[in-house]
């Protein structure tokens, strides 16, 4: 059987650092599709983003093809971000109608809880694909909490802690020991 865990939050909470650890222990992990799309649009010369809305639905279509791809695959996969999050993006900017996103998430559903990475000062920094201020990382995280939480998944913050105690948090907290 298939399990589907999202790892999300605002940006620089430390998600790619939990995931990588959690890779390293053996489990299976679908990356972040937003830095992947940022760094081949700068390899190419263009700016980091387009437009929101074609940013939003560039992510979906990897997210989808990332589920598509987890689905074939007997255990435990874990999203750095999933299809949920690029449908938030697509809401914000009002480019998704409430039918539509209420049929994405029905076709790709995820396994609860939702893990959220809360915004961490301490660790928070820029680079060239993470231009967000901490502050935007906040309303990111408040925003995907009331996201995840409208279309029925139960949401744990993952504490701020070690990287060990969060992957045993993360292991615990899904039934995973």
């Amino acid at each position: 059987m298939s399990k589907r865990f999202v790892v999300t939050g605002g940006p620089g909470g430390g998600k790619t650092t939990l995931l990588d650890a959690l890779a390293a222990r053996g489990h299976r992990v679908a990356p972040e599709a937003a830095r992947r799309i940022i760094k081949t649009r700068l390899a190419a010369g263009l700016s980091p983003r387009p437009d929101a809305s074609a940013f939003a639905r560039e992510i979906l279509d990897s997210d989808i093809e990332q589920y598509r791809a987890a689905t074939a695959h007997h255990g435990v996969t874990f999203f750095d971000r999933g299809v949920l999050d690029a449908l938030y993006m697509l809401d914000l900017a009002s480019a998704i109608t409430e039918d539509e996103a209420a049929g994405l998430v029905q076709r790709f559903p995820y396994h609860n809880p939702v893990f959220l990475l809360p915004p961490w000062q301490e660790i928070y920094g820029t680079d060239s694909e993470r231009d967000q201020t901490f502050e935007e990382s906040v309303e990111v995280f408040e925003g995907m909490k009331r996201w995840y939480e409208r279309w029925g998944y139960q949401t744990v913050e993952v504490p701020r802690v070690g990287i060990e105690e969060r992957v045993a948090f993360i292991m615990a907290t899904a039934g995973l020991e």
